[in-house]
């Protein structure tokens, strides 16, 4: 299985980032600011399978996943009550997270929209000679204003607890790899079909 591995030497420099920002927010004081902050979730709380993603935006693996596989999951498990879904945030590099602050500054109802763009474009920004500006238009179009994305963007405290909250959780679950599923506390990785992961969700209903 082709799968992409996590670079210390990014992991490292994201790490010092999150280090250097002037406070750590909490993800109230963060709330407050309209952003979403912390686990994104789809789908019914008492859903009898939870399944966490962890997924960076700039995977090409993830991307294959929610452009190919995640919209009959969604359609078959989570709209019918199945499955809770929870994504999770990996951050390869400083584009990742940007796209992940872009996604996040307008608060959670947008959250899962961005997602989709970001994913499902990520060819045309992630490989751009101006990735800040391929981001920002994508925000654009979903209604984000300029002075709110440069608020995002330049925000130390977002960028400290979006950071500090993927260490904590990707050592939580020993992630090391993209795309990285827990399904009912069972791990999978790769970006599976529709049928195989379809197979991995009826094992626990």
């Amino acid at each position: 299985m082709i799968r992409t591995t996590l670079s210390r030497r990014s992991f490292a420099a994201l790490a010092l980032a999150a280090l250097s920002a002037p406070a750590w927010a909490s993800e109230d004081d963060l709330a407050a600011k309209g952003y979403a902050v912390g686990d994104m979730a789809l789908g019914d709380p008492n859903a009898p399978v939870t399944v966490i993603e962890y997924a960076s935006l700039t995977c090409p693996h993830c991307a294959t996943f929610h452009n190919d596989t995640w919209p009959t999951i969604r359609q078959n498990y989570v709209d019918t009550g199945k499955v809770r879904f929870i994504f999770r945030d990996v951050y390869f590099d400083q584009y990742g997270l940007w796209a992940s602050m872009i996604a996040r500054c307008g608060g959670e109802g947008p959250f899962f929209g961005y997602l989709t763009q970001l994913f499902g474009k990520q060819k045309e920004w992630a490989r751009s000679d101006d990735i800040v500006g391929e981001l920002q238009r994508i925000g654009r179009l979903g209604g984000l204003p300029a002075e709110r994305m440069q608020a995002c963007l330049t925000d130390e405290a977002l960028l400290n607890r979006l950071v500090a909250d993927y260490q904590a959780n990707a050592t939580a679950d020993n992630v090391r790899s993209t795309p990285t599923f827990i399904i009912n506390g069972e791990t999978a990785t790769g970006a599976m079909s529709a049928a195989a992961f379809s197979a991995l969700i009826d094992k626990h209903l």
